[in-house]
């Protein structure tokens, strides 16, 4: 992804965030709308790599990559 994604509608649980391409930090949201960012839940890094996460949503899952940056996700 490299623009705001909204990739699970409902409750889950965000597992893994990849970062292919570097760029500025980018931020992941409990929330079910790809503009609603008032419930942050994770900071995606600005440095290529695979981060465990782990993290429990109600809402849903919106990743919103920094600029310059390719990521990829995993959730259930």
């Amino acid at each position: 992804m490299t623009s705001a994604t909204l990739l699970k509608s409902g409750s889950g649980r965000l597992a893994t965030v990849s970062v292919l391409v570097a760029g500025s930090a980018g931020s992941i949201y409990d929330a079910n709308n790809a503009s609603a960012t008032t419930k942050q839940i994770y900071v995606i890094p600005a440095t290529v790599g695979t981060y465990f996460v782990n993290l429990p949503v109600n809402n849903g899952i919106v990743v919103a990559p920094g600029a310059g940056q390719t990521v990829t996700v995993s959730y259930s």
